[in-house]
């Protein structure tokens, strides 16, 4: 059987004080199902590894393991090794700092145009990917009134962690 590199996003993971997951747990689940190579970063939900699984059953077989151990639903966003790589190299705010560019990662269908239902902007911009929006804060997140409708369910990471998340993918793939 012929493996596949994928990274999984966790959404609402080790954020603000919800959903408290040690990584060394996410790991072990990961491994218990028999995902191979399993590396995680940082503390947010990041998870690295290879697996025969598709997609859909890598996704299936996580929320399943979240479930039983949190007690609730758990959102995740799985990407290839190749597509996380992909969104570091399409990021159309290169120049900008990597702490500043976030990628929302989405599995729903994008909207034809990035800024439809979004309310806040000021200074920021949104510019549409393949499975993800690109969001520019120039002043940073903090002071950002930014908000982009719920319904796009994704979560977010910056242009710094992506680059992180490639390279690790990339040694396990």
């Amino acid at each position: 059987m012929s493996l596949t590199g994928y990274v999984a996003l966790l959404r609402a993971v080790n954020v603000g004080g919800t959903g408290k997951l040690p990584m060394t747990a996410l790991a072990q689940m990961c491994e218990a199902v028999g995902f191979e190579k399993v590396k995680t970063y940082i503390a947010s939900g990041n998870v690295v590894f290879q697996t025969g699984r598709s997609e859909d059953q890598v996704r299936s077989v996580m929320e399943d393991q979240l479930r039983a151990y949190a007690g609730k639903s758990v959102a995740i966003i799985v990407r290839t090794v190749a597509e996380i790589a992909d969104t570091l190299a399409r990021n159309p705010f290169v120049d900008e700092p990597g702490n500043r560019v976030m990628a929302l990662f989405v599995d729903g269908t994008l909207p034809a145009d990035p800024l439809d239902g979004v309310t806040g902007i000021k200074n920021e911009q949104v510019r549409l990917g393949k499975r993800e929006l690109f969001v520019l804060y120039p002043d940073g997140m903090a002071n950002s009134r930014l908000r982009i409708p719920s319904e796009k369910h994704g979560t977010a990471r910056n242009m710094n962690t992506v680059a992180k998340l490639a390279e690790m993918a990339a040694a396990v793939a």
